[in-house]
């Protein structure tokens, strides 16, 4: 049942209202919502409506259709993010499960967990329990095989996922694992569901060999009504007629399971084929579906794996994975974030001491595609403050109000935004990242809005040049600039005038809104890039890019020697753009990404050549770009 409760509700009758309702026999949750409180309750002794409408403080009662209530989208509309230590399942980075099926011994297990690590993965899966068909096969190595775990943790960060199988192993997954994973064959184990239940710990739930989509999600109901809802739903095949892969990998259920839960979604593409060469193929589907990430089985040396060895990738086929979901991520709105391990250590200590505040500022409202791309980057532990302009991002990080700042440099259809390219060269911080987001643009109205009656469109200027085409099809709308999609939107609801609309991307449900047009943008190649910046941090991992801005005197040739210095090293150019130096017409800067790590001790040479061959030089930063060329 769904409490809607009355506007003028106060937090103290809100209280007394869930006293009453446990005392009933009911579980009681908060629903979080901008413009109504509402509670989900569930229990086995549920009076008529009327009777909760009775209740002070309640104003309607809606009854959840669905026999699984606490997973219901109908119970929580929006989607649950479950936190594993730094790592959050369900949000904006892609989070990758990678290691052995089975835990074989401590030098091959730590070996792995190195390798995946590096490779981008962010939680570590092993089995030391092994519920096998043949009662002569591999079994695992129990609580030995739970310590070499802990010590992977230990060494490399990496969360560990390990499978409980019976309820008498709870005392030893509380003591030594993050997440803990019911196989297949145990998901309609309701004693060991509900001993997880208990547990309290993370829990990845695997769908069952022929288990329903139905089935699976009532399996989850157990979970969560013993009081645990940090729940991960896991597609990992079913079985069917077809014996050309060891199972079939049901990619429907990533969007049915998106529609009807809350909760998050992975995908086990190691299990569902069987088969290494189809690991890699499908994986890249999973996450085109929409999933939130992948269990994948590496293994340093498949051929003499005690377990699953014929599906187990080999370490440069999980790097070249990474490498193609890093790629595919932003596409669905995703990033893959080699440094997210890193990055969670690094900002962690810099509340303390005299250090500047652990806090990312960006220009914009919250759910802006700035606001986005901070999320994206950081993730949503790290306090996010919004701002008025780009200048003001900059003032507070170059006066110490802030660790981080970020802000977007170029578009992939419009160019750069060279208000930030001229404050780069005007505030003495560096680069210390990038991210890059797709930029999908819908038509946003009132749901009682037509598009045949609009007469305004509010947006960002840039939106409305990377929506031109279809914006000239309507040309009697006026075209109204706002500072960003996101405060566009807010504008249009607050009006309630169905003959207003926005031009944003209204990625997440807006109480009151509808998409009038989906994907509106002339071109859906269509990406923004965003730099991070800040005054003395930096950021992990291996740089792999370089940007520096320099002018050169007015001669023929003086550009190309600089250019010469590039080509003679092998250096890659990835942008070169010039822009007018402010006090001195018809002159010019040069705006430079290079594909290195031009402050390394081996590359200051080059640095030294090229200040000799420029008036002016100002290196902005080495950072990582993502890709693992020089991993």
């Amino acid at each position: 049942m769904i409490l809607v409760l009355g506007k003028g509700t106060t937090r103290e009758e809100i209280e007394r209202l869930k006293e009453i309702l446990r005392s009933e026999g009911h579980m009681v949750k908060e629903i979080g919502g901008v413009e109504e409180r509402v509670l989900g309750i569930v229990g086995k002794n549920y009076r008529e409506g009327a009777y909760y409408e009775s209740l002070p403080g309640v104003e309607k009662a809606v009854p959840v259709s669905k026999p699984y209530k606490l997973v219901s989208r109908e119970l929580q509309p929006a989607a649950s993010v479950i936190k594993v230590g730094d790592v959050a399942i369900g949000g904006d980075r892609l989070v990758v499960i990678a290691g052995p099926c089975g835990v074989e011994g401590r030098t091959a297990t730590l070996e792995i967990a190195r390798i995946v690590r590096r490779h981008g993965a962010v939680l570590f899966r092993g089995g030391a329990f092994k519920p096998r068909t043949s009662p002569y096969a591999f079994q695992g190595m129990g609580e030995e095989g739970l310590k070499i775990l802990r010590e992977v943790r230990e060494e490399t960060g990496l969360g560990i996922v390990t499978e409980m199988t019976s309820p008498g192993q709870a005392d030893l997954m509380m003591k030594y694992v993050d997440v803990v994973q019911i196989g297949a064959r145990n998901m309609q184990n309701f004693e060991l569901l509900k001993s997880v239940g208990r547990i309290g710990k993370p829990v990845l739930l695997k769908r069952g060999l022929s288990a329903t989509i139905e089935e699976w999600l009532m399996s989850a109901e157990y979970i969560l009504s013993e009081g645990n809802d940090q729940v991960i739903l896991c597609e990992r095949g079913i079985r069917t007629f077809e014996r050309y892969t060891r199972n079939t990998l049901d990619l429907t259920a990533v969007p049915v399971i998106k529609k009807l839960t809350h909760l998050p979604i992975i995908v086990d593409p190691s299990h569902a084929t069987g088969i290494r060469e189809k690991v890699s193929p499908m994986a890249r589907a999973a996450i085109a579906a929409g999933a939130d990430g992948l269990i994948i089985e590496v293994h340093t040396d498949p051929d003499k794996a005690l377990s699953d060895g014929p599906q187990s990738l080999y370490p440069e086929q999980f790097e070249q994975l990474m490498r193609d979901l890093y790629v595919i991520a932003p596409v669905v709105g995703k990033q893959v974030d080699y440094a997210y391990l890193d990055k969670a250590a690094v900002m962690k200590p810099r509340t303390g001491g005299n250090k500047a505040p652990a806090t990312v500022v960006y220009s914009g409202v919250p759910g802006s595609f700035s606001h986005k791309a901070c999320l994206q980057f950081f993730g949503s532990e790290v306090p996010l403050n919004n701002c008025s302009s780009f200048k003001e991002v900059f003032d507070l990080v170059d006066s110490e109000q802030a660790a981080f700042g970020v802000v977007p440099v170029e578009n992939s259809l419009t160019g750069s935004i060279h208000e930030n390219y001229d404050l780069l060269l005007e505030y003495d911080l560096k680069i210390a990242g990038e991210v890059t987001l797709r930029i999908k643009h819908n038509l946003m109205g009132l749901s009682s809005a037509r598009i045949e009656e609009l007469e305004r469109v509010y947006s960002h200027p840039q939106a409305f040049q990377q929506c031109r085409e279809y914006l000239e099809q309507n040309p009697g709308w006026d075209l109204i600039a706002c500072k960003d999609t996101a405060s566009a939107i807010q504008r249009v609801k607050e009006s309630g005038d169905p003959k207003e609309a926005a031009i944003g991307e209204g990625a997440e449900p807006i109480s009151g809104m509808a998409v009038l047009k989906e994907g509106i943008e002339t071109n859906p190649r269509n990406f923004t890039r965003f730099v991070v910046i800040s005054r003395n941090g930096s950021l992990p991992g291996p740089n792999n890019k370089s940007s520096i801005i320099y002018s050169v005197s007015d001669k023929p040739g003086a550009l190309f020697e600089t250019l010469r210095i590039f080509a003679a090293n092998d250096i890659n150019i990835v942008k070169l753009e010039s822009r007018p130096i402010h006090s001195r017409p018809w002159e010019y800067m040069f705006y430079v990404d290079l594909e290195t790590d031009i402050a390394e001790e081996h590359n200051k040479r080059i640095m030294n050549e090229l200040m000799e061959k420029t008036e002016f030089f100002k290196f902005l930063g080495s950072y990582n770009k993502g890709a693992q060329e020089n991993r």
